[in-house]
């Protein structure tokens, strides 16, 4: 399904009545934690056969009405996009590469065979919302005001032999601290039991069905004293692919002879925005970077002989998360001495100081606010 073409999408604005008072509001920005409490408003949006886009609004916050044969319940049609809106010592308001997410949104819309969205429209929802909660971004480094754009079938039906013929886009935002801590570092856990994706699927997407499936490997993840979980191939179970909700990047020698390797896109992991900016920062850094692959045989032989200095996770909410020990069924290892290294401590120092202004912007990654 593609995007409407040659025709604006307008919104209309019904700005929420019984907005937070502002020192609630105040003190829920003083620790907002990750994904507990949302903003006044929302973006909403509709889809049609036979009327593509209307019906779009900027209204608050709310529930949904949805009949309970609604498609999107029983076959899990649906998709969404992540991404923050940041406030400079300036006092403007920006958001970090939303058209990535705008593209990718699309992309994943023709997997899901959900009709796509003109970027500009995208574009426009995010700016609408940011600029209405804009006092919902809370100050302090880490801190940022989360955006999360997404889409569900709406059509009451139980046919499983066609995608829905209605859709809802929807936009709401929440504030957010970072989501590990600044300088954590975590233990992964290597999932033998359980695959992520496989050649074909969606791994590729951000679709809930692929979140819901990780959710049991998760558990026993943390049953076993780690934070997150990291998935292998389908097939062989030995190359790594990505950790979680994040892509995973392996730092090989150090100081000026330091490159880092993360692994390739296969159409079964997610091609992270965050995992393409720091493709495109490392180098400029001095730090050479590509894609490839590695098993697991390999990261535990690296690591022992000092091959491998350092690994890092990389993605919206964390940002870059410095990844210290590994455990598995068959026993785990530690990552040269277990702290953050001095590679992944300067990648993240620049991708945030981009984000939040305090380092030049060189690849014209931060828009700005209306």
């Amino acid at each position: 399904m593609t995007a409407n073409s040659g025709t604006e999408i307008g919104f209309e604005i019904h700005p929420s009545q019984a907005t937070m008072p502002a020192a609630d509001r105040e003190r829920i920005l003083a620790a907002p934690g990750f994904g507990q409490v949302f903003t006044d408003h929302m973006i909403t949006l509709r889809w049609s056969d036979g009327r593509g886009w209307h019906d779009g609004k900027l209204e608050p916050y709310g529930p949904f009405a949805l009949d309970p044969a609604t498609a999107v319940f029983h076959y899990a049609q649906e998709l969404f996009e992540g991404l923050k809106a940041y406030r400079h010592d300036s006092g403007s308001v920006v958001m970090f590469r939303p058209r990535a997410n705008a593209a990718r949104f699309n992309q994943g819309c023709r997997r899901m065979a959900m009709p796509e969205l003109p970027e500009e429209t995208f574009l426009r929802a995010l700016d609408l919302l940011v600029t209405q909660d804009k006092e919902w971004i809370p100050h302090g480094a880490g801190n940022s005001l989360y955006l999360r754009p997404f889409m569900i079938a709406t059509q009451p039906a139980l046919g499983v032999n066609r995608p829905s013929s209605e859709f809802l886009f929807c936009v709401i935002a929440s504030p957010a601290a970072a989501y590990f801590g600044a300088t954590k570092t975590v233990k992964v856990w290597l999932s033998e039991d359980y695959t992520r994706a496989a050649p074909g699927g969606t791994g590729a997407v951000k679709c809930g069905g692929n979140y819901a499936a990780a959710f049991a490997a998760q558990q026993q993840a943390v049953g076993h004293g780690c934070d997150q979980v990291v998935w292998l191939d389908g097939a062989e179970h030995q190359w790594v692919e990505e950790m979680g909700g994040m892509n995973l990047c392996f730092v090989y020698g150090s100081g000026s002879g330091a490159r880092i390797l993360t692994p390739a896109l296969t159409g079964t992991l997610l091609p992270g925005i965050t995992r393409d900016s720091l493709l495109k920062l490392a180098p400029t850094l001095g730090f050479p970077a590509g894609e490839g692959r590695i098993s697991v045989p390999e990261w535990r032989q690296a690591c022992a002989s000092g091959e491998i200095t350092e690994v890092f996770a990389c993605g919206t909410a964390a940002v870059v998360t410095p990844v210290g020990a590994v455990e598995g069924a068959s026993g785990g290892w530690t990552v040269a001495d277990g702290n953050p290294g001095p590679v992944t401590t300067r990648l993240r120092e620049e991708l945030v100081g981009i984000q939040y202004g305090h380092r030049p912007d060189p690849f014209g990654w931060i828009y700005k606010v209306a």
